[in-house]
């Protein structure tokens, strides 16, 4: 399993690894700046420009101290939210991913099934909303089960990103039902495979190597237990 991470990261300098990282990166950032922008300016506009406090009459800073008290929460939700939005609109191009592994370590496989826009954008949607829907869920075991956070953030984020890579992967070679049977019979394999992935996750800008790598990765651990 680590063999097959590190093939993956041996071949990050391909062309078609580098577009797609730049490609999943510039597009993450800019929802994510827009999505910063937009919570500044909503917590400064929902203070308003001046407020009257009792013995201290009319204060007309407060907005200015929302505003900036906005600053930590958003870079908080950008560390949960990158990741998956990345890897969301990484997962649009994840057949070049998959394409360069196989054409350079598996040569001579039959062409894979192909899989129109409207599948993949409905896959990557579906893998954003269920992804961010339960790290926000997990952020209330965070806050009570704040010694075991980080933990759980791999524990869940694994079994996330497991989930998702292996189906992705695997549905390029497979049917909907030898796929389900395919995550079954390796559940395990494919959640520690996930979790090795969660670990960077908790690193800022390593994290945003996890979707290439990730996918990379899969398609090594496929076609390993394929052949088993």
């Amino acid at each position: 399993m680590i063999d097959d991470v590190l093939r993956a990261i041996g071949q990050l300098g391909d062309p078609r690894f580098r577009r797609v990282l730049l490609t999943g990166v510039g597009l993450s950032l800019v929802l994510l700046i827009g999505f910063s922008a937009l919570m500044i300016w909503g917590a400064t506009a929902l203070v308003g420009p001046s407020v009257t406090l009792p013995w201290f009459g009319e204060v007309t800073w407060l907005n200015n101290v929302a505003g900036w008290a906005a600053v930590p929460f958003t870079l908080i939700a950008s560390v949960f939210l990158m990741v998956p939005v990345a890897s969301a609109f990484t997962g649009l191009f994840l057949d070049r991913i998959v394409d360069a592994v196989e054409d350079r370590h598996y040569p001579g496989l039959p062409p894979a099934r192909a899989q129109g826009w409207t599948e993949m954008i409905t896959e990557s949607a579906g893998f954003l909303g269920l992804v961010v829907g339960i790290n926000l869920l997990a952020l209330v075991a965070y806050i009570f089960l704040a010694p075991f956070a980080l933990f759980i953030f791999w524990a869940v984020n694994g079994f996330l990103l497991g989930r998702e890579y292996a189906q992705m992967v695997a549905a390029r070679c497979l049917s909907a039902d030898q796929t389900a049977a395919f995550r079954r019979r390796n559940r395990g394999a494919i959640w520690a495979m996930g979790i090795l992935m969660a670990v960077p996750l908790s690193v800022p800008v390593l994290n945003l190597l996890v979707p290439v790598v990730g996918v990379a990765s899969f398609a090594h651990l496929f076609h390993r237990l394929s052949r088993a």
